[in-house]
């Protein structure tokens, strides 16, 4: 007979993503409200929000002007289908992502979040190759690791065990680059690692393997956040990039969570002075106020599917809710926030602020490693011996229950603060993260 989960009414019904429900259940830790760098319980404490949100509330929480381009929007029209219709507001936040991407990547499809965005700009990759008269490029490469949302293309490219190993075989002609995590010689790194850029040459190997004539696209994160923030080394994706235009590879960028000035530009591709095919986008695209997700692609892809169509339709692909009108206002006035409050230019000019207060947890209690790059952190924990993942579960709630949100992925805490923080809330957080880790065994 199964366990009973939670002896609270209420909280039978909601079946919780990426949770532990059965300890959740026994014990919740529940959300009321939301206002500026804080959340709030429902018994009105503060709570410092060093995640924004899940990675996605760049901007802050409750800001006034997404706030209200929601309500106008609501008021004014809920819901225009996008199949052979759509409403001006598409168009207009379409163009104004496109001023934000890399010159020439400016055609932007529209779906509901990241996971949908991977799954388009794969079957965008495919389309591409075969209307271009190289239908046999069907193979997609990923990166052990990795992590490009939940849908069954996400989780094949993506390289995170427990993410695939329930769900069969997923699509077939999929191969992995290694990941870049290489803590013995790049432990304490401030910034991108020395050692590692060798580590792209693994796709020569797969090139080999299967031949460049069969490979369609390959995904990457420039910066791996949900698996632990795994930083690429120095000239790491300079080589990725070279060896994919050698082959003729397309080159996808997922920067669901480094878009949006998480790295003090407005996506890594900038950061990076590296220019990919494609671009993945959702979370801070409309401060995670509204669902919603995007690929940018370069302009000769689309223009190819344009010309060398053979049907009406150039891609049969879309969704019931691309480019829905209340995240289009939403994204919209996000925009605007980022753009009037300089928020990117203030990440950037935060980053190496963030850098000392992180690193100065250098000497806690468990830590084995940090690692940082923009308004990013990674900060690893010795496991327990046998209890894998078990030691930053404890963090996390008992950072909650002391005030402060963390991200925890195996044995690793992310910190992603919005990117309005100060100062003096980044020492609040290093010294908050220091009493909680040692208070936990």
């Amino acid at each position: 007979m199964p366990d009973k989960i939670n002896s609270q009414p209420g909280l039978d019904a909601y079946w919780m993503p990426f949770t532990a429900n059965r300890r959740f259940k026994r014990e919740p830790r529940l959300l009321a409200r939301a206002e500026g760098m804080h959340y709030y319980d429902q018994n009105g404490r503060a709570i410092l929000d060093a995640t924004a949100g899940l990675w996605c509330v760049n901007a802050g929480h409750a800001r006034p002007k997404i706030i209200e381009a929601v309500r106008r929007q609501i008021g004014e029209m809920d819901y225009a289908p996008s199949f052979n219709l759509s409403h001006p507001i598409a168009f207009e936040f379409a163009s104004r992502v496109a001023e934000l991407t890399p010159r020439g990547m400016d055609r932007i499809f529209f779906a509901n979040s990241g996971s949908e965005a991977v799954d388009s700009a794969l079957k965008i990759a495919l389309a591409y190759q075969r209307a271009r008269g190289q239908g046999t490029r069907t193979r997609l490469i990923g990166r052990t690791r990795g992590y490009h949302g939940v849908g069954f293309g996400g989780i094949s490219v993506g390289g995170i065990v427990r993410n695939r190993m329930y769900f069969g075989t997923l699509l077939t002609g999929v191969d992995h680059l290694p990941h870049t995590h290489d803590i013995k010689r790049n432990a304490f790194s401030r910034g991108l690692p020395e050692h590692g850029a060798e580590l792209a040459d693994a796709l020569e190997d797969i090139v080999a393997l299967h031949d460049a004539s069969t490979i369609a696209a390959v995904i990457v994160e420039p910066v791996a956040g949900s698996t632990g923030v795994l930083l690429p080394p120095k000239g790491y994706l300079e080589r990725l990039r070279a060896i994919c235009d050698k082959h003729g590879i397309l080159l996808i960028f997922d920067e669901v969570i480094t878009g949006f000035g998480r790295l003090g530009a407005p996506f890594a591709s900038e950061y990076f002075g590296i220019r990919p095919d494609i671009i993945t986008m959702a979370k801070g695209l409309t401060n995670g106020t509204v669902p919603m997700g995007a690929v940018a692609v370069d302009r000769k892809i689309h223009d190819t599917m344009m010309e060398r169509a053979d049907a009406p339709i150039e891609l049969f692909h879309g969704y019931t809710y691309s480019g829905h009108p209340l995240a289009c206002a939403a994204g919209i006035a996000t925009l605007d926030t980022y753009k009037e409050e300089k928020l990117f230019e203030h990440a950037a000019a935060l980053a190496p602020y963030w850098q000392e207060a992180m690193h100065s947890l250098k000497d806690a209690r468990h830590v084995i490693d940090i690692r940082d790059l923009g308004l990013i952190v990674g900060i690893e924990l010795e496991p327990r011996p046998g209890k894998p993942t078990e030691r930053a579960l404890e963090a996390f709630e008992t950072a909650f229950d002391a005030g402060l949100l963390i991200r925890v992925t195996g044995d690793i805490i992310a910190l992603s603060p919005p990117l309005i923080v100060d100062k003096q809330q980044i020492d609040q957080m290093a010294d908050m993260l220091r009493a909680v880790l040692a208070r936990i065994d």
